[in-house]
């Protein structure tokens, strides 16, 4: 028979906070709107010591990248808590972003890190049109409504009109990597070109703190008797019965393709 004593210490305990998938507004896709009851949960609930982010994400939205970094760091300062990041396949672009909302960084060895950089895609279809016979037709009040429209030409102030928003963007992201890995960061390698690296070369280059998997590293630091509370989101009753068939087929191949990006 076992007897519960109020005044027990009780172990230490994680909570692990799952971030798996794109990075977007979509219905599959990580967002802060998405995440935030979870993060708010597995910082309040029970008092954890630590909060381990267990990040498996090729990057996207850099917004919802920094909105839900931000929220995992203002609450690890409220409530003095640290925090540890646990890379599993990937964390590159976005996904290293994340990671960087942690004090410390850990990776498998073949964990690919890094990817800092920014990245627009789209496409031109005029050509295809004018061939069909298709004349697109396009009005506006301004000069800047219809930027890079992919069913008309390309103009070259729109495109540099693009990459002076994406390089605002790099300055930001790298502005969060410097604030975050400081001078762990190797100072004789130009890491913001969108490179990216595997675990160990990761950890030379102080993007990352080591190679370590999740429940033995939390047990060498916390004890053998460390307990685990696990926070991931969970589909909701419509989604598990096909109501977004649809959509879910198309963000899983936007999902691939991103992947595919790192060769995974």
């Amino acid at each position: 028979m076992k007897f519960w004593f109020p005044f027990k210490k009780r172990p230490p305990l994680v909570a692990v906070i799952r971030l798996s998938g794109t990075i977007g507004t979509g219905g599959k896709a990580l967002n802060d709107e998405g995440m935030a009851p979870l993060i708010e949960k597995a910082f309040k609930r029970k008092k954890p010591s630590a909060i381990a982010l267990v990040i498996n994400s090729p990057g996207g939205s850099p917004v919802q990248s920094s909105l839900i970094a931000a929220r995992i760091r203002r609450l690890a300062n409220e409530h003095s808590i640290p925090v540890h990041a646990f890379v599993e396949d990937v964390a590159a672009s976005g996904g290293y972003w994340l990671a960087t909302a942690a004090d410390q960084i850990w990776v498998d060895e073949s964990s690919v890190v890094g990817s800092i950089g920014v990245i627009s895609s789209s496409f031109g279809a005029h050509v295809f049109l004018a061939r069909q016979g298709i004349e697109r037709r396009v009005h506006t009040s301004v000069k800047s409504k219809s930027m890079l429209d992919p069913f008309l030409p390309e103009k070259k102030e729109d495109v540099e009109r693009l990459e002076g928003i994406l390089g605002d963007l790099h300055i930001n992201f790298t502005r969060q990597v410097r604030e975050r890995r400081g001078t762990r960061l190797n100072s004789k390698q130009d890491l913001f070109t969108g490179e990216f690296w595997l675990g160990r070369r990761a950890m030379d280059l102080g993007l990352v703190d080591g190679i370590a998997h999740l429940h033995p590293k939390m047990k060498e630091v916390y004890g053998d008797k460390v307990r685990f509370a696990h926070y991931g989101k969970k589909r909701g009753l419509l989604q598990r019965f096909g109501s977004t068939i649809m959509q879910d087929a198309i963000t899983t191949i936007e999902e691939r393709a991103d992947y595919a990006r790192y060769g995974l």
